[in-house]
């Protein structure tokens, strides 16, 4: 009891205030006690011989004092008490997060130092490091996706993954709504209690045979939050137009083309949000603004699973109740 009782919180804490209406009841009935006492006229002492009466007489203050704490305890129990306790042993599932990470040559634009993908590996790998709780996975694509690792809780594995991303071994191409199909389907058999996709482009969606729009459907179909980032710095960047045999690339300067409209679509769709990143710095505050918003939802989550406990204090109110009327109709009895 002791512990249960170091351990709640209150649902509705501002109902606690109507405990203070308790003391003028206390005195209220005190003073209607005093008034419906009669004054008899006695010519003969053996009155007081009965004393029997006296424990009587003080044994009514105990009905009072049952009512009063029946009363507070209904208080107590519209108050909602739960239990906190239990707290972290439901969020150990914490969420599930699968990052969907644009591989393609563009990719490779030197308007980031070294490079976008460098940049962006960089960046995943320090956010999966900052969320303990949580299980990754994660995916890479061009023309085609490669679900690189599942859903899991080895942070280690899951940032070697990322770290191993390179472009080139896949047909070229950007086929962002396959990326954003492999995440849901890392996730949709997930139990969590949030799951998330985190998709992340510097283009247009212009191969696979799935469109961002149709890839967000899904995901909303799963219950699946898509945050879709658009990297790459505004105007042109010096990026890879060509790709040699030996495997090196032709740079040039080129107009930088994201989809901005589309990837606002599909974040929207999911209840997510795009975001759009052209630096390094930029890119680290879009991760920091997913963890915390992520956070928050995980907290409202746990909190809504806290046990009630309320229930014990309806019980004893009962109880209180219970007593005080078996005691008014038996050994304190009134006849009329």
């Amino acid at each position: 009891m002791k512990e249960l009782l170091n351990n709640i919180e209150f649902a509705n804490p501002e109902v606690l205030w109507l405990l203070l209406l308790l003391p003028a009841l206390l005195v209220w009935n005190i003073f209607r006690q005093a008034d419906s006492q009669a004054t008899v006229m006695l010519s003969t002492l053996s009155f007081f011989a009965s004393r029997h009466i006296q424990w009587r007489v003080l044994l009514r203050h105990i009905l009072t004092a049952l009512r009063l704490i029946a009363a507070g305890l209904v208080i107590v129990a519209l108050a909602r008490p739960q239990s906190s306790h239990s707290w972290e042993e439901q969020s150990v599932k914490g969420i599930d997060i699968v990052i969907s990470l644009d591989v393609s040559g563009s990719m490779l634009a030197k308007d980031f130092e070294p490079n976008r993908l460098e940049v962006a590996k960089k960046v995943a790998a320090d956010f999966v490091d900052g969320r303990k709780n949580d299980r990754f996975g994660f995916v890479m694509y061009e023309a085609s996706s490669y679900p690189s690792c599942p859903i899991t809780t080895d942070h280690q594995v899951v940032k070697q993954m990322i770290m191993m991303a390179q472009s080139g071994l896949m047909e070229s191409g950007t086929a962002v709504g396959a990326g954003l199909v492999s995440a849901v389907n890392r996730l949709k058999k997930s139990d969590a209690t949030s799951k998330v996709a985190i998709l992340l482009t510097d283009g247009v969606n212009n191969a696979g045979k799935v469109s961002p729009l149709t890839a967000a459907a899904r995901a909303e179909e799963y219950g699946i939050r898509v945050y879709t980032i658009g990297v790459g710095s505004r105007g042109k960047a010096y990026t890879p137009v060509a790709r040699y045999p030996d495997g090196s690339y032709h740079y040039d300067y080129v107009d930088v083309d994201i989809d901005e409209q589309s990837l606002t679509e599909v974040a929207e769709k999911t209840g997510g949000k795009y975001f759009r990143a052209t630096n390094e710095e930029s890119l680290r505050n879009i991760y920091s603004e997913i963890d915390a918003m992520e956070t928050n939802i995980r907290k409202v989550t746990e909190y809504m699973k806290k046990p009630e406990e309320f229930h014990l204090f309806l019980f004893l109110a009962v109880c209180a109740m219970l007593l005080e009327f078996l005691m008014k109709n038996t050994v304190l009895r009134t006849v009329t």
